[in-house]
């Protein structure tokens, strides 16, 4: 844990007292809300999420630049603030911080930053809907998310439903593999892809209990081992979508990104919009279920992971 005393940094009292006292605790990232889904899901999403975690003894810590600070835990007039305001608020990954906080302007964090901030206020847990990874076409353009470096070197383990189905997938575990970066199967041996539950590529571990996760994290951490953990949690099978639905989506969508000539921190955004629009809000749908999920999975590995703490 940093120093909470530091200008910069703006823990909510609630996670604060938390952390201070060994509570279960799960960062939230707030690219979701700005830049992941429309106004109103977004804000109504983001706050049931902070609902199921608070369900499971757990304290939610949605994490967002504001005012010229990092803020670990936000209160609900806050998170509407950013859904309302969506991609106006800019999309912050680890390069963006410095110069967004030294504005004093809103800023919403991906998985990268997000991790970021929750290392500064000691959370270990942190729930989304899919990381980012290596791009389709990437050997050829070098596009690949800094999440997978942020992974690499940040002390914190990410709930998701893999990484986003937009993406290469199998390049995105050789990346992680390379990093050191464990991807654990939450009660499965494939890696999840997003909106559906298989990809048919494998994972490096499968664990079926949150205790036997938390205390697979423990380990790694106290033995030094520095760096996340992705641990993949599918979508439950009854919201799961059709593959080749999906597919068809994701294929026509990225055909009109590169007509439109979009690109980097935009990318993303573009392509969830258009899949949604593709496949009539279906798609939407989906993703919110899958993140109701990773926030319940998290919320009881953090409370599972506070037993070591205490």
């Amino acid at each position: 844990m940093k120093d909470l005393n530091n200008e910069l940094i703006d823990l909510a009292p609630e996670v604060r007292e938390a952390v201070e006292s060994g509570k279960g605790v799960v960062a939230l990232e707030s690219t979701i809300i700005a830049h992941g889904m429309p106004y109103p899901q977004n804000v109504e999403t983001a706050l049931e999420v902070e609902k199921i975690i608070r369900s499971e003894g757990a304290v939610p810590a949605t994490v967002a630049l504001m005012d010229g600070k990092f803020k670990v835990g936000l209160s609900s007039d806050e998170i509407d603030m950013l859904g309302k305001a969506g991609s106006d608020v800019i999309k912050c990954s680890r390069r963006d911080l410095p110069f967004v906080l030294a504005r004093k302007i809103p800023g919403a964090t991906t998985v990268a930053a997000t991790m970021i901030g929750a290392a500064i206020g000691g959370i270990k847990l942190f729930a989304t809907g899919g990381i980012g990874g290596v791009h389709r076409g990437a050997p050829a353009t070098f596009d690949i998310s800094a999440d997978l470096e942020e992974l690499a070197r940040t002390d914190v383990a990410v709930v998701c439903a893999g990484a986003k189905a937009i993406l290469d997938l199998p390049l995105t575990l050789e990346y992680l593999e390379t990093r050191g970066v464990p991807v654990v199967g939450f009660g499965t041996e494939e890696l999840p892809a997003f909106y559906t539950r298989s990809s048919g590529l494998g994972v490096d571990y499968r664990v079926d209990s949150e205790a036997e996760l938390a205390h697979a994290l423990n380990i790694k951490w106290k033995l030094g081992l520095a760096g996340g953990v992705v641990i993949a949690n599918p979508i439950p099978k009854e919201y799961s979508m059709e593959p080749e639905h999906v597919t068809d989506a994701i294929e026509q969508a990225l055909d009109e990104m590169h007509e439109k000539g979009i690109k980097g921190k935009e990318s993303t955004p573009f392509l969830l919009a258009r899949i949604t629009e593709l496949t009539e809000g279906s798609s939407l749908f989906s993703n919110i279920k899958l993140v109701h999920n990773n926030a319940r999975v998290a919320a009881r590995t953090a409370m599972e992971l506070a037993k070591y703490e205490s």
